[in-house]
């Protein structure tokens, strides 16, 4: 029997493509899965074929297969079994024995061919590019609260990096690394000594050792290109380091596969947020523009921070142009062994032993504080987004329609004196006036690219590096819990003392890491903050220099 699917979602096909539009329930034959990049082939009950995402519809079951011969074709469509979505991405074949996973046969791992299709890693298989789609009620995953998915922005996914999300891990193993192999010492690997990490003692307290050679990365020319002839198009950006000044191309999957992995890795440090994933206006000039300023945040972060920039698969993503050292590179970081808390092994702290009571103070004044941050940061956030509705909106209009009212009064002066052409400096000054206000409105109009929208920017980042801290702050707290069981399981008689110590000794090099890792964001968000705080007042006082000396050359006008 042929195989038919049933459709999960609307999709809209682009028109003059091989794409076919396909409705919510409908039931399609199947042609071709072999087309690749998430897309399958197949036909309707018209007759008409064309290609559709994988992932927007579901194989009919053999007994779904006899209903539907009687059934009518367009039945209530049936909500994705989790099992199911995991295979929408891709064929991934999960071991829970391994940190690492195994792609199915289907895809092969070359240089773009191994990615999932870009549609899919920017807005998630239940919203898909077409904004002509209508989107479905997103279903809630697995220890997600259902009022977290009401908080959708407009045009974007609650997929993305931001506080409060809830992202799809397309590459993650299916079983955590908990880093108990690492607290109990089981976990033997030798770390060579470039690849050690170390924190040190400063007058701030512990810190991560500092670059010996910083550098910069510039985000820059995002240009749309395509594949398959033209079907399929995306956005790619040029990514150049100063430290050898070679351009790499990247899309935005590359970065969101990058943030995959340094999440799994680097469990005691937030790692920077990626921009929301786009359901709408993907090739628009402006929202390409800010998606470039917010990965160029993100890029900053990543350089500035002394354990990030130096490790591998960061700097393997920012100098690769080679295909097949790209796969081998790709390759070993999926297969890191040092994920977790078992990345502590490459630690080198201080012998001091810490005071747990010191340890739980500083641990509970960052709960404190990252709290109030949190509120704070969504509270800017949102702050931004309004100022910029507001000026490209009521602000931009108002003023315009100040001006329109004042150059009508100018061309009514205009008809008493018998001429539309006035002659009189009087009604050239009002209409002058007028012009003027329509010109402001056009300038609140551009206005928040230079200092609202940046500053949305800025707290884009920080809201997502403050809504990682929980997460760091929870994994160090399982370190201590799991000290705690070592110290009464000693008391029982039934862990060694010299055992005991060891754990002792590796729960301090968490500590050691939480500590360094806290200490550096305060040391960074004073830097940045200010800086970013001067540039916006900057912006603001030159805004508003210049609306008054548009006004003051316009009441110069009226001199007699």
């Amino acid at each position: 029997m042929t195989a038919q699917v049933q459709a999960l979602y609307d999709f809209t096909g682009d028109p003059g493509t091989t794409e076919m539009s396909i409705t919510s329930g409908e039931i399609l034959t199947l042609i071709n899965t072999d087309i690749g990049e998430g897309w399958w082939e197949g036909r309707n009950a018209k007759g008409e074929t064309g290609l559709f995402p994988a992932a927007y519809v579901r194989k009919l079951t053999p007994e779904e297969l006899e209903h539907t011969s009687t059934a009518p074709t367009h039945a209530a469509p049936a909500a994705p079994r989790y099992d199911q979505a995991a295979d929408d991405w891709g064929d991934q074949q999960y071991s829970a024995g391994d940190n690492n996973y195994h792609r199915g046969t289907s895809q092969e791992d070359g240089w773009e061919d191994d990615w999932d299709d870009e549609t899919y890693s920017e807005i998630g298989p239940a919203q898909h590019k077409s904004h002509h789609s209508q989107h479905p009620q997103p279903v809630a995953l697995p220890g997600m609260p259902i009022n977290d998915m009401n908080n959708l922005d407009d045009g974007a996914s609650n997929y993305g990096s931001s506080v409060g999300t809830v992202r799809r891990n397309k590459f993650a193993p299916s079983s955590k690394v908990t880093g108990e192999s690492y607290l109990l010492g089981t976990l033997n690997i030798e770390v060579p000594d470039h690849d050690k990490v170390y924190i040190v003692q400063n007058e701030e307290g512990y810190v991560w050792s500092p670059l010996p050679n910083p550098y910069s990365v510039t985000v820059a020319s995002p240009k749309k290109e395509s594949k398959f002839k033209g079907i399929k198009s995306f956005i790619a950006y040029q990514l150049t380091p100063s430290f050898n000044n070679i351009q790499v191309s990247r899309r935005y999957k590359h970065f969101d596969w990058l943030h995959e992995r340094l999440q799994e890795k680097f469990t005691l440090i937030p790692i920077p947020p990626l921009p929301d994933k786009q359901i709408s206006g993907r090739y628009d000039e402006q929202l390409i523009e800010r998606r470039r300023v917010q990965l160029q945040e993100f890029v900053d972060w990543m350089c500035r921070h002394p354990v990030l920039s130096k490790s591998e698969v960061w700097q393997h993503f920012l100098t690769c142009t080679d295909e097949k050292k790209w796969k081998a590179g790709k390759r070993q970081a999926e297969r890191d062994p040092l994920l977790s808390l078992n990345y502590c092994i490459s630690l080198v702290v201080p012998e001091k032993a810490l005071l747990q009571t010191q340890v739980d103070s500083i641990t509970e004044q960052c709960h404190t504080f990252v709290a109030s941050m949190d509120s704070s940061v969504k509270s800017v956030s949102n702050m931004c987004l309004a100022q910029t509705k507001r000026f490209q909106g009521p602000y931009k209009m108002d003023c315009q329609k100040v001006g329109e009212a004042l150059y009508s009064l100018g061309n009514a002066l205009s008809l008493d004196e018998g001429t539309v052409i006035s002659t009189s400096k009087l009604t050239s000054a009002i209409k002058m006036t007028g012009g003027a206000y329509i010109e402001i409105g056009r300038m609140y109009d551009d206005q928040p690219k230079y200092d609202w929208e940046p500053l949305g920017d800025k707290f884009h980042l920080y809201k997502g590096i403050i809504g990682s801290f929980p997460d760091v702050l929870a994994n160090h707290k399982g370190a201590v819990q799991k000290k705690r069981e070592c110290e009464r399981l000693t008391g029982e008689h039934k862990m060694e003392i010299a055992q005991l110590n060891e754990v002792l000794r590796r729960t301090d090099v968490i500590s050691y890491a939480l500590l360094a890792e806290v200490n550096h964001f305060k040391s960074e968000r004073t830097t940045d903050l200010k800086a970013t705080m001067q540039k916006f007042l900057r912006q603001q006082i030159t805004f508003y220099k210049k609306i008054v000396e548009k006004l003051e050359i316009t009441l110069q006008q009226y001199d007699d």
